[in-house]
């Protein structure tokens, strides 16, 4: 699968409904009606779409906005990011603090994150799991031997274990300004 064609998959899932709950129910059945080798492209090539917000810029501003990002709210807030749709997951990949012009995050301004309610958290793990219950569906193989396929086609491009760029600390009001300066006028540490 390219990456046009996993694009294409994501916005349909948009275009059908906001839900990202009904997204994932749509997206597995459409990867089911397809063949094993799609749907474990589809894997990869979600890893590899991923591979440019895995950087310590992007993390320092999912910290600013949500409080604290630990590894895993990190990759599901990517997973949000691709959900978003692919021009604004590109312009925030390119300049993270282009995350202050998105709705999501604007009406999370001035807010606690103890007061969101589940739906606004940014965060998307269901998305990592669509491909998996397709895969399930139409072998009737298991989880393991996904992830197996999975690794076995993906080969040793893990990509890198660390973010990329410098890590600096999310919570520097002084730092955040020079490198996210609207997200950290909106996102004050407290």
């Amino acid at each position: 699968m390219d990456d046009e064609t996993f694009w294409n998959l994501i916005e349909s899932c948009r275009r059908r409904t906001p839900d990202p709950d009904e997204r994932v129910v749509w997206l597995s059945g459409r990867l089911a009606r397809g063949v094993e080798p799609e749907i474990v492209e589809f894997q990869i090539c979600l890893g590899r779409v991923l591979n440019p917000t895995f950087t310590w810029e992007l993390w320092a501003a999912a910290d600013r906005i949500m409080g604290w990002c630990s590894d895993d709210s990190f990759f599901y807030f990517q997973l949000w990011l691709v959900g978003l749709g692919r021009d604004a997951f590109e312009r925030v990949a390119r300049d993270p603090d282009a995350l202050a012009e998105l709705p999501e995050v604007v009406r999370l301004v001035g807010r606690e994150p103890e007061a969101w309610d589940e739906e606004e958290w940014l965060v998307w793990e269901e998305l990592d799991y669509a491909a998996l219950h397709a895969f399930t569906q139409v072998t009737g193989r298991s989880e393991e031997d996904f992830y197996g396929v999975v690794d076995a086609q993906r080969g040793d491009d893990h990509g890198s274990l660390d973010p990329a760029g410098e890590r600096w600390d999310a919570s520097d009001d002084e730092e955040a300004e020079r490198r996210l300066p609207r997200l950290s006028g909106m996102f004050p540490v407290s």
